[in-house]
């Protein structure tokens, strides 16, 4: 029986008040009882220091589960496994706790690089590449490129004119289940660069609340003609409008020249909108703020 993880944590509570006193009582609570029934399991004899209502906790008592969690190759007392990956978990011993583990995946991005030759991968225009955030020298990029859409991502190129003038962007997907909370610590991290942030995803309400809540600085979209012509009121879900109230009191709060305007205007007013896969033509950068 692995000792239960709510049993470890009032433990380490206890080693803890320890250091101030001799004893520590604790009422009979669901943590102490799973105490109490691994000691019997593991024939630690709780002898005089338990009865109906607590259990008395001394170092010596301490010492007897540390010394059943080193011979189980467990980690001992003081050690938390929370938060830590699995491979992080095993250096600590044999048990593994999947409920408070970190997910493999929770600092991964899926980024998108020119292109580098693979032996025995055939050529293709980008190099998809699955990596840690932190193997990123975000010093390396001028300009971070949010893609909205998988499928948009996989075909994104940032070879436009409308970011020429950008060396070396970082093309990164926005993420979905699996990369999300990568992106987030990303963009946390690129927000400190103070350097544009591009949201490319669909122009819709819920895409560029996204990109707000993203922290971008621009969105990459069609001109304002070509999108007056082509965006449609099928591509405005009703299931978004709970999100228009925000980007209406962000319209009112922009200055009267921003070129924005336009394009929040035919998105709120006139209840069109265009997903990404369906944008053609030139793009251009688009300020948020």
């Amino acid at each position: 029986m692995n000792l239960p993880g709510r049993a470890r944590n009032g433990l380490n509570g206890v080693a803890r008040e320890l250091l101030r006193q001799p004893t520590v009582e604790k009422p009979r609570r669901q943590w102490v009882d799973d105490v109490v029934a691994w000691c019997h399991q593991h024939d630690i004899d709780l002898a005089t220091r338990i009865n109906g209502k607590t259990l008395r906790f001394d170092a010596a008592l301490l010492a007897q589960i540390d010394d059943v969690l080193e011979s189980a190759r467990i980690a001992p007392l003081g050690r938390s496994l929370s938060g830590l990956t699995s491979t992080a978990q095993a250096k600590e011993g044999v048990e593994e706790d999947k409920a408070t583990r970190e997910s493999p995946r929770v600092r991964r991005v899926l980024a998108s690089f020119a292109p580098q030759p693979i032996t025995g991968l055939a050529s293709e225009p980008r190099t998809i590449r699955d990596v840690d955030v932190q193997a990123l020298k975000l010093s390396a990029f001028s300009a971070l490129i949010q893609v909205e859409n998988l499928d948009s991502f996989y075909a994104f190129s940032p070879d436009v004119p409308a970011l020429s003038s950008y060396t070396n962007p970082l093309v990164v997907y926005r993420g979905d289940s699996h990369y999300g909370g990568g992106f987030a610590i990303l963009a946390e991290a690129w927000r400190k660069t103070r350097r544009p942030h591009i949201y490319a995803g669909d122009f819709d309400v819920k895409g560029v609340t996204l990109a707000l809540d993203s922290n971008a600085t621009h969105l990459l979209l069609p001109g304002i003609e070509w999108l007056a012509q082509n965006a449609t009121p099928l591509h405005v879900p009703a299931e978004q409008f709970p999100y228009q109230r925000r980007l209406r009191k962000h319209l009112a709060a922009l200055p009267s020249v921003h070129p924005l305007r336009d394009y929040l205007t035919l998105l709120l007013e006139k209840q069109r909108g265009l997903k990404q896969q369906w944008f053609s033509g030139d793009v251009m950068c688009v300020g948020l703020v």
